[in-house]
């Protein structure tokens, strides 16, 4: 099992998403901020390897307003060379990563000019991935959307859309549940039509189910995954003890992520952490993975 986190190393003064106001935008503002994102990219995968962090979520905001029309500048060319270098890194450290869409990029909205933004925003993670030269088991993880007043009609939306997507995305995308519209059944009907690989999120999960346990809902969400797609992912947190139901808990609860480990003996699969102090809590998790290793393999 690799253990991940999202985007932001907490440990580390640089961030990976630094932007500026489009209204003082220009290209030489432009390049600067994308040279040290990727510097800070840098920066985190390193100290991932050296504490055994193999999963990483990259920031949708590493190239600032890449799907703007405002930005023409030929970035994918100008840093080519440094993506293909990142690349290597994570290729050679056996190093797996993903992204994942803000909840503005929406394949099964009714309205059109929202689809096509959300088509080019697909793109440009799609562009990430590739210009890194890593294989489609780094993938783009979305979720289904909205609901727009007809659950069915919206299902058969993203079905419908998402086969007419270009290859260059849709080896990457795999579908998430979510904790109040679509549940685990939902993305099984769309996994049926489309082949679309399912990660089953273990905190959406428990909010919003058919009655499945965790380990019933995981052997099914396997299911949809085919060699090629490279070991089935999972999303893991939990509940916060003092906010509102939903909202994540601020670190790795480890009583808790006990039992989720001794649910789940015997099905491998790769872990990401969406917990609030990121990195500290996946420091704490390939810890406590190694201290249990004894009892999960017996």
């Amino acid at each position: 099992m690799k253990i991940g986190y999202a985007c932001i190393n907490t440990s580390l003064p640089c961030r990976s998403s630094s932007t500026f106001r489009l209204s003082s935008y220009s290209e030489k503002q432009l390049e600067k901020t994308i040279s040290d994102n990727l510097s800070c990219l840098w920066e985190i995968l390193h100290y991932n390897l050296k504490h055994n962090i193999l999963f990483f979520r990259i920031t949708s905001g590493l190239i600032p307003f890449a799907s703007h029309p405002a930005n023409r500048y030929p970035w994918q060319k100008k840093f080519g060379k440094c993506f293909a270098q990142i690349g290597q890194f994570v290729r050679k450290n056996k190093i797996r990563l993903s992204l994942h869409p803000g909840h503005f990029t929406l394949i099964n909205s009714p309205r059109t000019t929202i689809f096509k933004r959300s088509f080019v925003d697909l793109l440009y993670h799609s562009e990430i991935l590739d210009l890194l030269q890593v294989d489609q088991t780094h993938k783009i993880q979305i979720h289904v959307g909205g609901i727009y007043g007809n659950k069915e009609n919206s299902l058969k939306r993203f079905i419908s859309r998402y086969l007419k997507l270009p290859q260059i995305i849709k080896k990457r995308l795999v579908l998430e549940n979510d904790e109040r519209l679509y549940s685990l059944k939902d993305c099984l009907e769309i996994n049926r039509a489309t082949g679309i690989p399912i990660v089953l999120d273990v905190f959406h999960h428990r909010l919003n189910n058919n009655k499945e346990s965790i380990r019933e809902a995981l052997l099914q969400s396997m299911s949809t995954w085919k060699k090629k797609d490279g070991l089935p992912t999972v999303d893991y947190s939990s509940q916060s003890r003092i906010k509102r139901l939903g909202s994540h808990a601020a670190t790795l609860d480890l009583e808790d992520f006990w039992r989720f480990l001794k649910e789940t003996i015997g099905y491998d699969f790769d872990l990401m952490l969406e917990v609030k102090d990121k990195e500290k809590s996946a420091v704490k998790a390939v810890a406590f993975l190694s201290e249990k290793q004894h009892f999960l393999i017996n």
